[in-house]
């Protein structure tokens, strides 16, 4: 499908990953663009440097080629010793096209919990390890009869097939296989970590422990507070992060059934060799920056664009102001479906998960493209 344009002096390229409309903009009639912090942004991108290759893999035209980035590299480097610089930078290098549909944005953040490396009377819910044999379904391996829903399943002799859900697994369709690899305190804790698909856990020995995606069962992602608000518990307001939480608490007898109507199971690694004051690592293989990292949907997306996103919540480090920020597309996750959906991370811990609850909004996105694709 072809990137339309509107408002732009040039024709552009054909992209057949983004289809939405696009209107060219100036930088000076982008609102909140002046007000942004451009040494974080181009801070967020330089990140890049160190993974140039996590572009190779991309068809799109939205953004530099691995060769073409590296020899930006130093530029950015040099652009990074003052905001005048690195507003520059950006403004020389890149052009902002707004896209004309709006989007909507979400907030998602690294949960900091207690765990234990063995179960106990204090730690009985597990994290699972990635099972042998799992594999992501693609053109070269799917069977003829493979459901289009699945998109994972395991190869055992030869033969791809279905694992088991998050319904089966919470029952122990997995127990025999000693897949586990760290305890936490609630099954609630638990789908937290699953929706967010990393956490720090600090162990009961003291010691310190991060856990990162693995790899998921396949089946179809189910938003379980959507279906709280479809069945008339509550509002979409009442059901934020913390929102779903506390039903979850206050309705012990009703939690696991509304669990296992979300299918799809994730499975983690132990992440060694981050920095502790370094995010995770999102799905582009470096980590994640706070308030600057955007999880989107590659299919659409790619790893390393630059969106500016704004929308009409309060900016967590200006509360003055409304969120308006560049931001960095280096993650991906199961509800982030479509052109025009994001997940801004906002950190680690409770406080960035107090923040991460409560964005759900309409937003505003603008491309920012390589001038040497637009001019």
């Amino acid at each position: 499908m072809p990137l339309f344009f509107v408002g732009a002096a040039a024709a552009m390229p054909q992209t057949p990953q983004f289809s939405e409309r696009l209107e060219r903009l100036s930088f000076d009639a982008l609102p909140g663009w002046a007000a942004d912090n451009h040494q974080a942004a181009l801070s967020s991108l330089q990140r890049i440097c160190s993974k140039p290759e996590l572009l190779k893999n991309t068809s799109a035209d939205l953004v530099w080629k691995t060769d073409e980035f590296k020899a930006h590299c130093p530029e950015i480097e040099a652009a990074l010793k003052t905001t005048k610089a690195a507003r520059t930078f950006l403004e020389t290098h890149f052009a902002p096209y707004r896209v004309v549909r709006k989007g909507f944005v979400t907030g998602y953040f690294e949960p900091e919990l207690r765990a234990s490396r063995q179960k106990t009377a204090g730690f009985q819910t597990p994290l699972h390890r990635k099972p042998s044999g799992l594999e992501a379904v693609s053109a070269e391996n799917r069977p003829h009869d493979w459901p289009s829903s699945l998109s994972h399943g395991r190869l055992h002799n030869g033969v791809l097939t279905e694992m088991p859900d998050r319904g089966a697994i919470m029952d122990g369709a997995l127990d025999r296989e000693a897949l586990e690899l760290v305890w936490l305190e609630s099954p609630i804790d638990a789908f937290f970590v699953h929706v967010q698909g990393s956490a720090r856990l600090r162990l009961d020995d003291g010691s310190v422990m991060r856990v990162g995606y693995a790899g998921k069962t396949g089946h179809p992602y189910t938003g379980v507070a959507r279906l709280l608000v479809k069945r008339g518990e509550g509002t979409p307001e009442d059901f934020t992060m913390s929102g779903l939480r506390t039903w979850l608490e206050v309705n012990p007898d009703r939690r696991d059934a509304l669990l296992k109507e979300n299918r799809s199971y994730i499975f983690f690694r132990e992440v060694t060799g981050a920095a502790p004051e370094q995010g995770p690592v999102g799905s582009a293989g470096i980590a994640l920056s706070a308030g600057r990292s955007l999880a989107v949907d590659p299919s659409h997306i790619p790893f390393g664009a630059l969106v500016f996103v704004s929308a009409d919540f309060k900016d967590p480090e200006t509360p003055a102001r409304s969120f308006a920020r560049l931001m960095v597309a280096d993650d991906s996750g199961s509800a982030i479906k479509g052109p025009v959906r994001g997940d801004i991370f906002a950190g680690s811990g409770q406080v960035a998960g107090d923040v991460a609850g409560d964005i759900r909004h309409e937003a505003e996105f603008v491309l920012l493209l390589p001038n040497t694709l637009t001019d």
